[in-house]
């Protein structure tokens, strides 16, 4: 088996695997080369947990979960594997059984809702003259229209969808709360982090794009993660 895990990256809503590219390129200076960046639809919580099982069942040896945003919820999801030794929550959900991302935000709802736009196909998207100032305001201008001329809208219904049995109740975690952040309420993240009594937790005066802007950072954790896991 190998001594350094592999770490897959898991994308949240309104974007998809590239929003990870900064932090691939950390990891990689980092020394890290067994990393994989999953593609999920975001049609439905029960997909993306499928689509992101197969991933990690393709892949032998250990595995760290990394998930940001939705991805959060993801991970939580299917994150129970076997060769799953540890999951790294940045800026994410992590809803406990019963929880959605949806319930989740509507208890303590995040500064951007109301930027949240459905279509007649029932996809949500980000409105893009609202995406720099919800999604990433601590990006350049031109690093924000890309993301949101590129956003991938999930179906709102999958907002909805409920977790059935936390991985983080098995598996050791890791957590990233961003305290400036316009998409999930940083008090739902303290909320979340701190029950889940994770190894470490760590707070970047970031939005909630930290794998982007805080990419050194963030990849300093899942770097520490992955020690800790082998």
């Amino acid at each position: 088996m190998s001594t350094q895990p592999a770490i897959v990256l898991v994308h949240g809503f309104w974007g998809g695997a590239a929003h990870w590219g900064k932090v691939i390129t950390e990891l990689s200076r980092l020394g890290r080369t067994n990393l994989h960046a999953v593609e999920n639809p975001l049609t439905s919580l029960a997909d993306d947990a499928e689509r992101t099982r197969k991933m990690v069942k393709q892949i032998q040896g250990p595995v760290l979960l990394v998930g940001h945003s939705y991805g959060g919820a993801v991970i939580t999801e299917m994150g129970d594997l076997p060769n799953v030794v540890g999951l790294v929550y940045v800026a994410a959900f992590a809803p406990d059984a019963g929880e959605s991302p949806g319930s989740i935000s509507q208890a303590k709802p995040p500064a951007a809702f109301p930027n949240l736009a459905p279509d007649s196909d029932g996809y949500l998207w980000l409105k893009a003259d609202k995406f720099h100032e919800s999604f990433c305001q601590d990006l350049t201008a031109d690093e924000a229209r890309i993301m949101a001329v590129t956003q991938k809208a999930p179906l709102a219904s999958t907002f909805g969808n409920a977790i059935t049995a936390p991985a983080w109740k098995k598996k050791p975690s890791w957590y990233q709360v961003s305290s400036q952040d316009h998409m999930i309420n940083p008090e739902n993240q303290q909320m979340m982090s701190a029950r889940m009594n994770p190894k470490k937790i760590i707070t970047l005066d970031a939005s909630h794009a930290s794998l982007a802007s805080r990419a050194a950072e963030v990849s300093a954790l899942i770097v520490e993660a992955a020690h800790a896991s082998v």
